[in-house]
């Protein structure tokens, strides 16, 4: 890795940028003009994202009080966990002393932040010994920690990597590098039945052990029904939001998805992000009265991302979506499976609830909420089997009034290549045109984005879609 790399750590470099965007969200309209004008570099991010108005300030200060608790965690003699997008944490913050890392989310920053994205982050990964077929979303920031540019982990506590091999592997990999102690909860590959609920459910306490006996502190129950009762109006608030995207046209921004699952899975239970859901209501509501598409233009088409969305430097998928005036509905990662969500299958089991009665069903609800994680939900076994991914997808595709479905992944993620053209092809079967995006989700060196937009932009107009 080059040496000027570690010279400014990650999670400082996070943590001082959103400090400062935060502080330009509450710029008047000249000040924001002259600013973007000034630092071509990032305008290309910061424009689209300020232009939301109130919910990209909040989503701003959410992730500078995020990075500011990871690289303060130390002085205040907290334990930082290193965990994966697909681990609700909420668990963490009810024991006030465990400060969580969320790999995935860091990767996501570097790549739509620099157009050097994370390259010599994931390429020190496997100078040291972790496969290169390994998925780009860990190894994106896992090459930080593992060469000393972020902070100290203490340990690695994980859902088994939506039971994806190469996700699993790759928190096993950091944890036996950094010679940290880890935890990595299991997932059968069935989701209903009672056998399988139990075992979710124990496997969580003894995660809750580990927890304990590492971070040495146990967690206050006050505090977690507090997180929970929040969580529960945040599921509320989510919910509305993918209710009004069965509107025609559709009233919410593509890009509030992107905010919402970045605040979820680094806020979760926290009052700024329900701040943020409350923020993004009120501009949808108004769209909705109005008839108007959150583009902020007519509404030509509606694309349902099956799979993940494509995180390319200055969150170039997003803007080509818009400039084509083709709806987001959405990707796996924006699902919430609350028994209260719009999309359910009607199949017990299958979503989850809240229950605050006493520590034992609040910690049931943990358990259950992580077992039902967008991935590991969804992709735990094979991809036609009822509740899985096709379901998933078709419901959601007809819910939303898709025109069209698109795949964005990565080429570690032997879970969906392993069945992504079966999928495409009974999706198409159904009705609806689907396109395979050959590029990195993450990495650009894969493909970069001017070919994936060509790519795009040739199935749109073949398929009549624009």
């Amino acid at each position: 890795m080059r040496p000027e790399l570690k010279e400014y750590p990650l999670d400082s470099l996070f943590a001082s940028t959103f400090d400062i965007a935060r502080k330009v969200g509450r710029s008047t309209e000249k000040e924001r003009a002259i600013l973007l004008k000034n630092v071509p570099y990032v305008s290309g991010l910061l424009g689209p994202l300020l232009s939301l108005g109130k919910p990209a300030t909040t989503f701003l200060e959410i992730m500078a009080e995020y990075y500011g608790n990871l690289i303060n965690a130390k002085k205040q003699g907290k334990k930082v966990v290193m965990t994966t997008f697909c681990f609700d944490p909420t668990i963490f913050y009810a024991f006030g002393n465990l400060v969580p890392v969320t790999l995935e989310v860091g990767t996501v920053i570097t790549s739509i932040l620099w157009k050097r994205g994370s390259f010599d982050f994931m390429d020190f990964c496997t100078e040291v010994g972790f496969s290169e077929t390994g998925c780009s979303s860990q190894r994106g920031a896992m090459g930080a920690y593992l060469a000393g540019a972020g902070v100290d982990i203490d340990m690695v506590a994980v859902n088994m990597g939506g039971v994806c091999d190469t996700n699993s592997n790759a928190y096993s990999f950091a944890a036996q590098y950094l010679n940290k102690p880890f935890y990595g909860l299991d997932y059968p590959a069935e989701l209903t039945p009672d056998d399988v609920t139990q075992y979710h459910r124990k496997d969580y306490r003894a995660l809750i052990r580990f927890l304990e006996e590492h971070g040495q502190c146990s967690f206050d129950i006050d505090r977690l029904r507090e997180l929970l009762d929040e969580k529960r109006l945040q599921e509320s608030l989510m919910d509305e939001l993918e209710e009004m995207q069965r509107l025609v046209p559709n009233p919410v921004p593509g890009i509030f998805h992107l905010l919402i699952y970045a605040a979820r899975y680094t806020f979760s239970g926290g009052k700024k992000f329900t701040q943020m859901l409350r923020e993004m209501i009120e501009i949808v509501r108004n769209n909705a009265e109005n008839g108007l598409s959150g583009l902020g233009k007519p509404e030509k088409s509606r694309a349902f991302l099956f799979y993940i969305d494509n995180f390319s430097f200055n969150v170039g998928m997003f803007d080509w979506l818009e400039k084509n005036q083709v709806s987001h509905m959405g990707c796996m990662l924006s699902r919430t499976f609350s028994e209260t969500a719009p999309y359910r299958t009607g199949v017990p089991g299958t979503t989850f609830s809240i229950n605050t009665k006493n520590l034992d069903t609040m910690i049931d609800s943990l358990a259950d909420i992580n077992a039902r994680m967008p991935m590991t939900r969804t992709i735990r076994g094979p991809y036609d089997a009822p509740n899985m991914w096709l379901e998933d997808s078709l419901s959601l595709a007809k819910i939303y009034k898709a025109d069209c479905c698109i795949y964005n992944g990565t080429p570690g993620c032997r879970n969906t290549w392993s069945n992504v053209k079966l999928i495409m092809r009974d999706l198409e079967k159904h009705g609806y045109p689907t396109h395979l995006v050959y590029a990195d989700a993450f990495d650009g060196r894969v493909e970069n984005w001017e070919t994936t937009a060509m790519r795009l932009d040739e199935f749109f107009k073949i398929r009549g879609l624009l």
